[in-house]
């Protein structure tokens, strides 16, 4: 146990006052490091447990953004309800025609588009066949369904115009049909239709779909997709799968869906709230719903962080209270000869404060490296590894420093207010 001064001089300077305290900090070692672990513990569980529920959230908003960006996928569905006149459970089909009305009376929505797809096609190249789903659009698809392009182009509103045959291909489409060969320029034969090959989309992850993984389809222009493989009875030769819906913000989407089910309820005679005629796949509210859970769990990891640390900080204001008893009697000799309290005062706040910041600096450099070298193993689809935001970095820093002041005022107060008198006559142990 070192000892303390009898008094600090008024040109006594600070390095001093710090040598003192590391040789007592550093006398006391096995319970430094004790304490020390409690507070770099809380400050790691702070950002490991923050960073995975930052980790978890990002990585599903990505997985979520590949599928469709800010999409709703309406599909036409048979009436549960009465109205204009009509009966109940009548099919609804969406037409081609609808798709002007939809844009001009749906002015919360950036697009309105139509698709329309079958699986049933014979498909093959010069080197092999397949069995994948063709999709027609227009052109926005590639945009609201994030299909990144790898190589060539995906159609534009002039092979709409002129009814190009022409063909996008997924990843695994081009693997099938080319295997290695370069497939631009290319034929494929759609019931032994020949469809150019203009381009291959850039490989992705998907966490879902109504038809199938993108990166299995063929893409072709709606009107191609129309004249060569319309819709079969009970359909029209005009009609449309699902309707492919995004809003301008995502704080108009729910004016954007509103418009576009009264819309479709003027057209086809049904009450715009009947949910079965016109059902809505909304990703949007997905992607909410989960946002509001990751960050319910974010909250609640870094709460059982918080608690840990404050924990920590008990036990340095135990540890220190318990070295405030310890040295009473050395206490009381260096008030006898002339120390002022707040001298006293300031030698046991400032050992806190040395053990709290270089505990909680030594905690932030572990948490921090260890987050740098886990997101080097390959993650899974889901989770884009431990993310520690800056929010998180600024929570530790300044929960730290409210820890810290905590935990140092008490036990410095409690060393200031001995009376020499009592504490000369104080025996350890006694």
């Amino acid at each position: 146990m070192s000892k303390l001064r009898a008094g600090i001089s008024p040109c006594m300077v600070l390095r001093d006052l710090i040598r003192d305290v590391f040789q007592t900090l550093w006398g006391h070692k096995l319970r430094t490091a004790l304490t020390m672990f409690g507070i770099a513990w809380g400050v790691i569980s702070i950002v490991l447990m923050v960073a995975a529920g930052e980790g978890l959230r990002v990585g599903q908003a990505k997985v979520s953004q590949n599928f469709g960006r800010d999409l709703m996928i309406i599909f036409a569905g048979r009436t549960s309800l009465q109205a204009g006149g009509t009966r109940a459970g009548r099919q609804i089909e969406y037409l081609d025609s609808d798709l002007p009305v939809l844009q001009s009376d749906s002015p919360d929505c950036e697009f309105v588009i139509p698709e329309l797809e079958t699986s049933r096609a014979r498909i093959h190249s010069n080197y092999n066949a397949g069995a994948q789903t063709i999709t027609g659009s227009y052109p926005p698809f590639q945009e609201i369904r994030s299909i990144t392009v790898a190589d060539g182009r995906f159609y534009d509103w002039g092979d709409i115009k002129e009814t190009r045959r022409v063909a996008f291909l997924g990843t695994e489409v081009k693997k099938q049909l080319f295997g290695g060969r370069n497939p631009i320029g290319e034929n494929i034969y759609l019931n032994d239709i020949p469809y150019k090959v203009i381009g291959v989309m850039k490989t992705k992850d998907q966490d879902s779909s109504y038809d199938g993984f993108d990166i299995n389809k063929i893409y072709v222009p709606y009107t191609a997709m129309h004249t060569d493989f319309p819709n079969k009875p009970p359909w029209t030769l005009h009609g449309v799968d699902q309707l492919l819906v995004t809003p301008k913000s995502v704080e108009q989407h729910e004016a954007c869906k509103g418009e576009v089910r009264a819309a479709l309820g003027r057209l086809h005679n049904f009450d715009p709230h009947d949910k079965e005629a016109a059902a809505i796949w909304d990703t949007i509210e997905e992607a909410q719903a989960f946002k509001t859970m990751t960050d319910g769990m974010k909250y609640f990891l870094g709460a059982v962080g918080l608690t840990t640390l404050f924990l920590g900080g008990l036990s340095v204001m135990n540890v220190m209270l318990v070295a405030v008893r310890e040295r009473t009697r050395e206490i009381g000799v260096r008030k006898a000869v002339g120390a002022q309290s707040r001298n006293i005062m300031m030698q046991f706040f400032l050992e806190t404060m040395i053990v709290v910041f270089v505990s909680g600096g030594l905690g932030m450099a572990i948490s921090f490296g260890f987050c740098a070298l886990f997101n080097l193993l390959p993650m899974p689809q889901f989770f884009a590894g431990l993310l520690p935001t800056w929010q998180s970095g600024l929570l530790s820093v300044g929960l730290l420093g409210l820890v810290a002041v905590l935990a140092a005022m008490y036990p410095a107060r409690q060393a200031a207010s001995i009376d020499p008198i009592e504490a000369l006559r104080y025996e350890a142990g006694g």
